[in-house]
């Protein structure tokens, strides 16, 4: 790489990375990070609002509901997937995103409603194709591991977000899950998940839009996640073949998207701290 996108020097007590090819692999794991923050800008100006303003056109009744409609969702979709998978075994991106479109289309044209009752198969079919990209990294898709990586990717506060689509917490590796069960980690993760499942609701109510908006809604759902989890397994596979820490990565990787598109990434930073 040039010098011009040698990520700069850190200041946490990290191993340096000096090898060109890593550094060339942390490029494009931020540009296509930041790709799905695009994915999130399309979606917003498709429903036409802003993000603090989706959850409060849901009924009182249903946003009480989300967190428990979430954990039941959760807690089913793994062996769903499963399943799916033992069908239907890997057919890459597109293939998940149009069984995710149908899936939305069919849902909105019962309007709220109907968006309910197709959340738990939305889920199901994002966690397939999380798992799907789990296994072109190497690893085994119905493993705990895998599992937990994959609620990793969930932790995400969804592209209906103020983050603008990046939630560089994701890749910060501060949500330990080391030794933890993957139930524990449901629980964790499912009230995150469930404030985005949420502004999927409340943009899928949005008047006159109907199956379009559940349509085009899940494909970018989809879409969105499938990004996320390219660069959380393209993470752990370069830290697996190059020893690096996979904290001491997603550093270099935040350093970069800071390089890549300075006021976005900084303000999310200055955020976190």
């Amino acid at each position: 790489m040039t010098e011009q996108t040698q990520i700069p020097a850190r200041q946490a007590v990290l191993p340096p990375i000096d090898d060109p090819t890593v550094h060339a692999e942390i490029d494009r794991l931020a540009r296509r990070y930041l790709q799905a923050g695009g994915v999130a800008m399309e979606l917003m100006a498709a429903v036409g609002g802003k993000a603090e303003g989706l959850i409060e056109r849901l009924p009182a009744s249903v946003r009480g509901r989300m967190d428990r409609i979430t954990l039941a969702a959760l807690n089913r979709a793994f062996d769903a997937a499963s399943r799916s998978r033992g069908v239907m075994r890997d057919r890459g991106d597109v293939f998940n995103r149009m069984l995710s479109t149908t899936s939305g289309a069919v849902g909105g044209l019962a309007g709220i409603g109907g968006a309910m009752l197709e959340l738990p198969v939305t889920v199901t079919l994002l966690l397939r194709a999380i798992m799907d990209i789990a296994g072109e990294h190497g690893f085994d898709p119905v493993s705990d591991e895998a599992r937990r990586e994959a609620l990793h990717v969930f932790a995400s506060a969804g592209p209906l977000s103020d983050d603008d689509g990046t939630d560089l917490g994701l890749l910060a590796a501060r949500m330990t899950i080391t030794g933890q069960t993957v139930q524990a980690l449901i629980a964790r993760v499912a009230p995150r998940l469930s404030a985005s499942l949420a502004q999927k609701l409340a943009a899928q109510a949005v008047p006159l839009l109907g199956a379009l908006a559940g349509a085009s809604i899940n494909y970018s759902f989809t879409r969105y996640y499938q990004e996320l989890a390219r660069v959380h397994f393209g993470l752990l596979r370069l830290s697996q073949e190059t020893g690096i820490p996979r904290e001491a990565l997603a550093e270099a990787l935040e350093l970069r998207m800071i390089q890549l598109r300075p006021n976005t990434a900084a303000r999310k930073l200055s955020r976190r701290g």
